[in-house]
């Protein structure tokens, strides 16, 4: 996870993302704070659950979606790591270093596979943004979006053994869902999908059918509930147990019959965050989950 010491919400990036939205009433020195506090308030919260975090800090003031890591960079068990290619020009420096370079000093990481280099090309996959990844099933599923290159993504399944799964998803006002993250997330027993975004009949039949397949308990949400970010949620392991950590805003928006279908299987931990979701992501987008494996205590190679 990634701290900001200048929170705002990106200007570049809100021509194609719906979810943001216009912090007009509050200070830019109010926002700095807020964004600070609560993602110090997050990883509280998920430390007292027994998950680790890996906390970074974020001083630059040019960098304004560095809360979310998620989308340069995820990590894949056997010891792999990709690097994504962004589609916000003043994105692509929020690839840093030092965060991979921890993440080969504490865990064993046998390759980093980068892809950030076809941004020339124009080709973009801003990580697990872009894609909502079924590690159990080996499927990507990808909502088409200019922040999503069919290309690429074609690319990354076959070198890291996924099924891509593409679809047309769009939002209450017919717009193109700019990620696949916002409208759906999987667990390992349940997943949330907003079956009501894929507009084509057929093709919301094939991403249904295809998520039942391994028996999981899919829970449809409606437009409603993606606009407040109910999809935007993303399955931890805890000390006692698997944790569904999502907004406050996100709980709020579910139906009592959701909840208690999530609650069968995992325990629900909400997060209050509404000044980064002004940004246009939530609990999942500030993220970026390790699929490594630790080395040994005192190792260094």
């Amino acid at each position: 996870m990634i701290r900001p010491h200048h929170f705002q919400p990106n200007a570049e990036t809100a021509q194609d993302n719906g979810f943001q939205t216009a912090p007009s009433d509050v200070a830019s020195k109010d926002l700095v704070k807020r964004g600070y506090d609560e993602v110090t308030s997050m990883v509280e919260a998920l430390r007292q659950e027994g998950i680790e975090v890996n906390l970074f800090e974020d001083p630059r003031d040019d960098r304004p979606d560095a809360v979310f890591p998620n989308n340069w960079f995820s990590t894949h068990p056997g010891g792999h790591v990709a690097v994504y290619p962004m589609y916000s020009q003043n994105r692509r420096i929020e690839r840093r270093q030092d965060v991979l370079e921890m993440l080969k000093t504490r865990f064993r990481v046998q390759d980093i596979i980068d892809y950030s280099g076809l941004e020339q090309d124009e080709l973009f996959l801003e990580g697990t943004g872009a894609m909502v990844l079924d590690h159990v099933e080996r499927v990507a599923y990808a909502a088409r979006s200019k922040r999503t290159s069919e290309v690429l993504l074609e690319r990354f399944c076959t070198h890291f053994n996924y099924e891509p799964m593409v679809f047309d998803a769009y939002d209450g006002d017919g717009l193109p869902i700019y990620h696949t993250n916002v409208l759906m997330c999987i667990g390992t027993e349940v997943a949330l999908i907003g079956l009501d975004t894929i507009l084509d009949p057929a093709r919301r039949d094939v991403v249904h059918e295809r998520l039942a397949r391994g028996g999981r308990d899919v829970i449809a949400l409606t437009q409603k509930q993606i606009a407040e970010f109910a999809g935007n949620a993303i399955e931890l392991q805890g000390k006692d147990g698997r944790i569904l950590a999502m907004s406050s805003r996100a709980l709020a928006a579910l139906e009592p019959e959701q909840r208690w279908r999530i609650e069968a299987s995992l325990k629900i931990l909400p997060l209050d965050i509404p000044t980064l979701e002004m940004a246009g992501g939530s609990v999942r987008c500030t993220i970026a989950g390790i699929h490594l494996s630790p080395r040994p205590e005192g190792a260094t190679a």
